[in-house]
Formats: structure tokens, sequence, C-alpha cells
């Protein structure tokens, strides 16, 4: 017990001195050892470094995992030291939504039929996605945050201690300056001749013996500033050697960089892969809705996002489409009159969006009006010929919805 109290006694009386000293210091009133310029370079190398390993960490893991919330419970889970569960990515779960959707509205039908397909190929996304962030996580976010968990503390803890010993070695060279101006003062007043007249010559014992007593401290103030200049010495050039092993940081960082972009580069390559399979499928079914009467092409058609008025729908929506096998567009109206429906293959469709005709050669269209439609060979599969009553037109599929 007698023990640790006098070494917390020695402890706080240390902490005492440094804070003495770092106060002078930050109101001008003490001298501070500065370190010399590469040191300070490598100081703030350092600190540049950590701080935008910590940005480029955190934006990261946004680009990873954009759900906070997520973020959240997967930095919980790794502090608890815990595997962080399994979860479905957005483009696995939309392929979800969309298989359970084909499945209730009828697989059989032509959204039906497209919505698996396009599940299909969600779903293909979501598990290239998953690979990713799983690949990343390791090749990229591990080595990141291995730096400022491991490294960097190291470096913060002997950048602390560096601080301590320079302010003891401040502290002792403080103590010893003045103890030398006290010696110089008792020094002069022991140089006076006493007046041996006095019967009591009381004040040249007194300044014989003080500098007596100064000539010991001074002693022991060089004695304690060799000892804190040489843990001083010691301290920096162990701060100094973890301070130049940043270079070996970025050369790694260097390496997990070129490996999140390999791993970046697969990951949109698969998507770009899967993406035009299912543009070709698309491309492909959407010839099999009239069976023998027209081929389909691989670019894919785009609906409108949604339902306009129909001066806002001409102005946003194509309306001058080119029709291969047919008349220019002043001779179609003529042309179109005088063509008999084919005797199978057409069928009512129900418009989905007001349509505003271009010229005469095309037939404006209601939301949910019905009307009867066909196509000729040779006809662009994105349009089709629709009947209602006596008028006759071009009509676009992406306004339509067939019905069997």
């Amino acid at each position: 017990m007698d023990f640790n109290m006098k070494k917390l006694a020695s402890d706080a009386g240390i902490f005492f001195t440094r804070a003495v000293q770092f106060t002078e210091e930050k109101f001008g009133q003490a001298e501070k050892t500065e370190l010399d310029a590469h040191f300070e370079n490598l100081l703030a190398r350092a600190d540049s470094t950590k701080n935008w390993t910590e940005k480029i960490l955190r934006q990261t893991e946004v680009l990873l995992q954009p759900n906070p919330s997520a973020r959240v419970e997967e930095f919980l889970y790794e502090k608890l030291d815990r595997k962080v569960p399994s979860r479905v990515t957005n483009g696995e779960l939309l392929a979800q939504y969309m298989a359970e959707a084909a499945s209730e509205l009828g697989p059989t039908t032509p959204y039906g039929k497209t919505l698996i397909k396009v599940a299909e190929a969600e779903k293909r996304l979501g598990a290239a996605e998953r690979d990713f962030i799983h690949t990343a996580s390791i090749n990229f976010l591990t080595p990141l945050r291995n730096f400022l968990e491991g490294d960097w503390k190291t470096i913060s803890k002997e950048r602390r201690l560096l601080q301590n010993r320079r302010l003891d070695l401040d502290a002792c060279k403080a103590r010893l300056k003045k103890a030398k101006a006290a010696e110089a003062k008792a020094t002069c007043e022991g140089d006076t001749v006493p007046d041996f007249q006095e019967t009591r010559p009381r004040n040249y014992i007194l300044s014989a013996s003080a500098s007596a007593l100064w000539n010991d401290e001074v002693d022991k103030s060089e004695q304690e500033l060799r000892v804190a200049q040489t843990e001083f010495d010691r301290q920096a050039e162990v701060t100094r050697l973890l301070l130049e092993g940043i270079s070996s940081t970025h050369v790694n960082h260097l390496r997990c960089l070129h490996e999140f972009v390999e791993s970046q580069t697969t990951y949109y390559a698969q998507c770009y892969r899967h993406m035009l399979d299912l543009q070709k499928q698309l491309g492909s079914s959407q010839g099999t809705l009239f069976p023998g009467t027209f081929v389909g092409t691989t670019e894919p058609a785009s609906p409108p996002l949604s339902s306009t008025s129909p001066t806002t729908t001409a102005a946003t929506m194509p309306v001058e489409p080119s029709v291969a096998g047919l008349a220019p567009p002043g001779e179609a109206a003529l042309c179109l009159e005088e063509v008999a429906p084919p005797a199978s293959g057409t069928r009512k469709a129900r418009v989905l969006y007001d349509y505003e005709a271009a010229d005469s050669s095309e037939l404006a269209l209601l939301a949910d009006e019905l009307i009867t439609v066909y196509s000729l060979p040779g006809m662009d599969p994105d349009w089709l010929i629709g009947e209602r009553g006596n008028k006759k037109g071009k009509v676009p599929v992406t306004y339509l919805e067939l019905l069997s």
C-alpha cells in the first residue's frame, strides 16, 4: 500500500509538472523544444494519410451499403465479434417481387413471361452485387480498417509518449535555468564581505548556506536533464521509424486499390453481360406476339413512365417512327385505307396512354379504349396497324396492352 501511494504521488507530481509546462507554452511563458523539419513533415503526412483513409473507408462503406441502418447493424455485429447475418440485396428482392407478381398475374401472359425473364436477370444482378460487396470488403475495406485500428493506434500512442517526453525535457530545462539563476544570485550575495563587528552575522551565514543548496540543485537538475534528453531522443527515434513506415502503408493501400478496381470492373462487366442477354431475350420474344407476321428486333421498347396529356405525350414520346416496307407518310394514308386486315392474326388491345397522331398515317389514341390491331409483313416491330370503327392507322406497341 505504501508503494502504491508513493507511485500515485509521483505520477501526480509528473502530471502536474507536464500540465504547468504545457500551459506556460500555450501562453508563451516557456520555451518549447522544436522538432526538426523532416520529422514535422513525417507527422503531417501521417495525419493526412489517416484523415483521407477514414474518409475513403466511410464513403466506400456507403457505396457498398447505402442503407445507414444496415451499416450500423453490421458495425455492432463486428464490435460484438459476431457473424453478420446474410442480407438479401435490392436486386434479389426486386426479382422476388417480380416472380410473385408474374405468378399472380399469369405466367403465360406476355406481361407475366416478361416479368419472369426480368426477375431472373435481376436475381443474377443481385448475386453479382453480393459477390462484389464481399470481395471489396475483404480486399479493400479490411486493409484500410486494419491500418486505422492497428498501425495508427500504435503511432498515436508513441506520439503521445513523445509529447510527454518533450514536456518532461522542457520542464527540466526550465528548472535548470531557474536553479542557475538562483545560484548566481546566491553567489553574488555570498561574495559580500561580512561585518564582523556585528554580534550576529546571520545574513552572511544564510547566503553561504543558500549558495551551497543551489549548487546541489543545479547538479540535480543537470542530471535530470541528461536523463530526460536521453529518453526524449530514444522516443523520437521510435516514433520516427513508425512514421517512416507510412510509405509501406501507401504501397499496401495502392495494391488494395488495384484489387478494388479489378473487382468493380468484374462486377460491372457481369451486369452488362446479364442485361445484354435480357435485352436479346426481350427483343426476340417481342416477335412472338403475332406469330408468323413479323420478326422482332434486339432493341428494347421503352414504355412511357407515366400517363400524361396528349400535348405532353407528343412532346416526350417518339412520334415519327420508321415503318419498313411501307410507303412514305404522305402516301401511307391512302395505302392503309386499301389494306385489308389478315384473315388471322388480329387481336384486341387496350390503350394504356393517350397518344396524339403525328401525321395522317397514325391513329390517335385515348387511354382505356379498345381497338383491333394487327401487323403487316416487313413492318417495324415497334408499330402495329390499329383499327377503330372506320378509322385505321399506325399505333405504337408501347402504348398498348394486348388482350388474349
